[in-house]
């Protein structure tokens, strides 16, 4: 499988007690799916899940692939810091009929190259799916290395993409320079991917298309297409979204605007909380200067 265009890092909508809003959720991802995103990513960093439970987190996966039922991919976010963990999150997600996994570095514990490599290549064994592999070092403490990745990519067949986050395009470029044929690279960030993609790469795991699904699609197939032109002009456009999407830590911004264009509540689990006021006015701003609300 070749990852390819914008794959939608799916929120989790929670009601007004916090309990997972599964017809929202449905709602969301047909909005997705109606305007062309090529895959549905739920339980990600941007859906919330380090406040999910297990039996939350493997009904939200499971949940996505039955309502996505097969009309684009769905990459099912199952990393943890334990690695017998994400192997449990992993398999449950593949029974569940998921098309790939997205394996986050393992947080907090800050393992060693040689852990980082170990820990991917149980998950990635413990599966026969495509498997991505996730690096962002802001969020975990660690950055997968250009050459564990390769030795990570050349042991399991199945490590079939990497989404870099890690901020680093210098990084990214050494990964597209040194990947095997059919390797995907795709930008864990929206403000970056214009340049990622010129510099080869394949497109991103957005959390803006959640909002702007068309207008990311649209200048993802632009650059893809070789029209850079077009793309900046879309990415001058979508820029000041970029920036503000970022504001406070995601996915708190996002799930604010998608609650002022209607689509859900802005109701989070500690501890991720509400938007400051000042802030939640500069979304608000951006968004009516974009005609998104």
């Amino acid at each position: 499988m070749k990852f390819r265009g914008v794959y939608t890092a799916i929120i989790t909508p929670f009601n007004d007690d916090e309990s997972v809003n599964e017809e929202c959720l449905k709602e969301l991802i047909d909005f997705n799916i109606k305007n062309g995103v090529a895959g549905i990513v739920p339980c990600g960093t941007t859906g919330e899940s380090p406040t999910l439970s297990h039996e939350e987190h493997d009904r939200v996966i499971a949940l996505t692939i039955k309502h996505v039922n097969k009309r684009v991919p769905v990459i099912a976010g199952t990393g943890s810091n334990s690695t017998a963990e994400a192997i449990r999150l992993s398999k449950h997600a593949e029974e569940a009929g998921a098309d790939a996994l997205l394996i986050v570095n393992p947080y907090y514990n800050k393992p060693t190259q040689e852990g980082l490599y170990r820990h991917f290549r149980a998950v990635a064994d413990a599966v026969k799916i495509p498997v991505i592999v996730y690096n962002i070092k802001g969020r975990t403490g660690v950055n997968v290395e250009t050459s564990t990745l390769m030795r990570i990519v050349a042991d399991c067949p199945n490590v079939v993409a990497v989404k870099e986050a890690s901020g680093d395009l210098n990084q990214m470029k050494d990964v597209i320079a040194k990947r095997p044929e059919g390797f995907s690279v795709l930008s864990g960030d929206d403000g970056i991917t214009l340049d990622l993609i010129k510099a080869g790469g394949d497109g991103v795991i957005s959390v803006a298309s959640n909002l702007v699904p068309d207008k990311m699609v649209k200048m993802v197939e632009l650059a893809l297409a070789g029209d850079f032109e077009g793309a900046e002009k879309l990415n001058t456009e979508l820029a000041p979204l970029f920036d503000v999407e970022f504001i406070e830590t995601n996915p708190i911004p996002i799930k604010c605007a998608l609650s002022m264009k209607g689509f859900c509540k802005a109701v989070y689990r500690l501890p991720m909380c509400e938007l400051r006021p000042e802030n939640e006015k500069k979304l608000r701003q951006v968004l009516e200067g974009m005609k998104v609300i």
